[in-house]
């Protein structure tokens, strides 16, 4: 009877002793390992990161009808229109942290720049959510359907916030696009979190295209420049040229951080995209996007992504109301409804940009007018993304 009490000391210490090596082991290996960290419940969170007038509203739109994807349109206008009389480098960290409790699923962070109280038709742009329209947040819109955005706005913009937060809780993606961030660095602690696991898609758009629809919305967008321009006093007729600038400065800036000199926790999480070449083979890019956030192109998405990229319309470009029209005809109108004298302008303040980016010069208005010059360098050279390994997870950094 002792042998045996002594037999079963030693047993539960032994079991004792292997549990500790095991814990030990795993947080040895998980502080070491490039993969290492904390699962984030198989939930992918996406920033669609882009700059005005670039196609971002179509692109997010292509998230957002998607029935695994829980989507938000520009919560970082929140920050910026509650706090205009800042800079953009100012915001960014209140940018940063808004857009990390969200994609927790936590709207509670919009207390700081909503009223008391505040529903669902308080957020920006909150119609343009698929998500925000179905169940469980409102019964209107099948989750297997796309939006039908005019029933949505009759019925659901009652729901509180919480009821956005649940509804975020059941879908396996969550992305949220944003034109309110101009560099990095900021973002590094999201990848770093391992709670998260955090992809950027990177939106760009050839600049001169921009200044053109740009110069259709230029009220709507004084607040923004403002803020771009750390409210700075410029010329009117300058405005446009130096948020440009800016913007170029700010592409330039992000991609040779994630590619020319990347930190580890940044490899296989971010992907560049150029708006041209979505215009020219919408269905082969957007699959591609879906497969850098582990998403699946349905039928059903593929005839959507067909119907909206392939109508007779010549409409802007990047709408709030996303209608279907021909997507390459309007990559291109800039070449024959800009002026050559904006042009040259836009060329000389965006040159290392645009070099960077693939987009060729014009050197006369002739040539900018003659659309069987292709002026899209081809694609391969700037395809400066990692398509992320399955079990891949981003490491502590």
């Amino acid at each position: 009877m002792h042998s045996c009490r002594v037999n079963l000391r030693m047993t539960m210490f032994l079991v004792i002793l292997l549990g500790a090596a095991v814990v030990l082991f795993y947080g040895w290996y998980f502080q070491l390992s490039p993969c290492g960290s904390a699962p984030s419940n198989g939930k992918v969170h996406v920033l669609l990161l882009s700059s005005w007038r670039s196609g971002s509203t179509f692109m997010g739109q292509a998230f957002s009808q998607h029935p695994s994807v829980f989507y938000l349109m520009e919560p970082a206008w929140h920050v910026w229109s509650k706090l205009q009389r800042s800079s953009a480098r100012e915001l960014r960290m209140a940018v940063r942290d808004l857009l990390r409790s969200i994609f927790h699923c936590d709207f509670s962070v919009m207390d700081a720049y909503l009223p008391e109280n505040s529903i669902v038709s308080s957020l920006f742009a909150w119609s343009q959510s698929r998500a925000l329209c179905s169940p469980p947040a409102c019964p209107v819109t099948p989750r297997d359907q796309f939006n039908n955005e005019t029933q949505c706005l009759k019925k659901c913009g009652t729901i509180g916030l919480q009821g956005a937060a649940e509804a975020c809780g059941t879908y396996s993606h969550v992305v949220l696009k944003n034109v309110r961030l101009f560099e990095l660095e900021s973002l590094y602690p999201l990848w770093k979190d391992p709670s998260l696991d955090f992809r950027i898609i990177h939106l760009v758009r050839d600049p001169r295209a921009v200044v053109r629809s740009r110069e259709e919305e230029a009220a709507n967008l004084m607040m923004d420049s403002a803020i771009v321009l750390e409210q700075r006093s410029i010329s009117a007729a300058d405005v446009q040229y130096q948020v440009m600038q800016e913007i170029c400065r700010s592409h330039t800036r992000i991609i040779e951080r994630a590619i020319l000199k990347p930190p580890p926790f940044l490899k296989g999480r971010y992907k560049m995209v150029r708006y041209e070449d979505v215009a020219r083979n919408p269905l082969e890019e957007i699959t591609a996007m879906y497969e850098f956030v582990g998403l699946e192109a349905t039928s059903q998405m593929e005839e959507w992504i067909y119907r909206v990229t392939h109508g007779e319309g010549m409409g802007p470009e990047d709408m709030i109301d996303v209608t279907s029209r021909n997507a390459t005809k309007v990559s291109q109108a800039w070449r024959t409804l800009l002026p050559h004298d904006k042009v040259k302008r836009i060329q000389e303040v965006c040159e290392g940009a645009m070099s960077l980016l693939g987009y060729r010069m014009v050197n006369s208005e002739k040539e900018q007018g003659s659309l069987d010059i292709d002026l899209l360098v081809p694609q391969k050279p700037y395809q400066f993304n990692w398509l992320p390994d399955k079990t891949e997870r981003p490491s502590n950094g």
